[in-house]
């Protein structure tokens, strides 16, 4: 079984959801960013979602392309965030670790290699934001042949012939998105249209759906395990809590550790079954 699969598996033996942060490796720094994601496993992330930075992050709203920027401007690099899951492989053997990755980086540094690079790191999955499952003939079989799970969005609005080119492609999870638009808009998730995506994916037998885009709060977290989903993903509301720390020239304020455990261990709570 795979990290995603033992993971879970565990989670419904328990009744519980996942609930998984997306962090910015190398921002403001290496080790900055090692000690949030350390924070959020003590917190109880059931498996991370990890991002390298690149300089035209299309699919994300001001609060994370900001990340983006600030670790650029620090010197972050491919080969750096490579580092940081070799470290984090070594502490968190177990956890699935998947990241967030531009299209770009891909081709730049090849895309057999770019998988392999990464799987050798330690990674479990990539996700290509700006790759739609309709352009992943030159991507899947890469990812296959190097033993990463690829990851494909399921939009709001989807076609049933994209939902079922998604099902039938995407390993490790299903990254469902409620509505339109970039990460850390002020519209907040409707799980409405998220039960809709749910229930057609599951026609075609597809790995479990995470729910992204506009996950904030504890009670986004509730309502998207409601509404089917097995998780639920947090990348703006976290990292506004990581900026409230950093200052202007990526120097660390008291408290960003105990921020970020705290944060999401409310979250996780809310994966939590209901006890009476």
């Amino acid at each position: 079984m795979s990290r995603y699969e033992k993971m879970f598996a565990k989670l419904a033996a328990r009744g519980e959801g996942a609930f998984v942060p997306f962090i910015m490796l190398s921002d403001p720094t290496p080790v900055v960013a090692l000690d949030v994601v350390r924070a959020a496993v003590a917190g109880g992330a059931d498996a991370l979602e990890l991002g390298v930075p690149f300089s035209d992050p299309v699919a994300d709203g001001p609060t994370i392309q900001a990340s983006h920027v600030r670790a650029l401007a620090n010197g972050a690099t491919v080969d750096a965030a490579l580092a940081q899951i070799r470290i984090l492989r070594a502490e968190f053997p177990e956890i699935p670790i998947g990241m967030l990755i531009y299209g770009n980086v891909a081709f730049t540094r090849g895309i057999d290699a770019f998988y392999q690079d990464f799987a050798q790191a330690g990674a479990d999955s990539i996700l290509l934001p700006d790759v739609p499952v309709r352009e992943s003939v030159a991507f899947v079989p890469a990812a296959e042949r190097a033993g990463i799970d690829p990851v494909f969005i399921a939009p709001a609005q989807a076609a049933e012939k994209t939902l079922r080119g998604v099902a039938e492609v995407a390993r490790g999870y299903i990254y469902a998105i409620s509505r339109d638009g970039v990460t850390g808009t002020e519209r907040e998730s409707e799980t409405t249209g998220l039960a809709q995506v749910v229930s057609r994916i599951a026609k075609y037998g597809g790995v479990p759906p995470l729910l992204g885009f506009g996950i904030s709060t504890p009670k986004h977290v509730a309502d998207a395990i409601a509404a089917g989903a097995a998780g639920a993903i947090t990348g703006s509301a976290l990292t506004k809590v990581i900026n409230q720390h950093v200052d202007e020239d990526g120097r660390v304020k008291p408290g960003l550790s105990n921020a970020v455990q705290e944060f999401v261990a409310s979250m996780k709570a809310a994966t939590l079954p209901a006890t009476a």
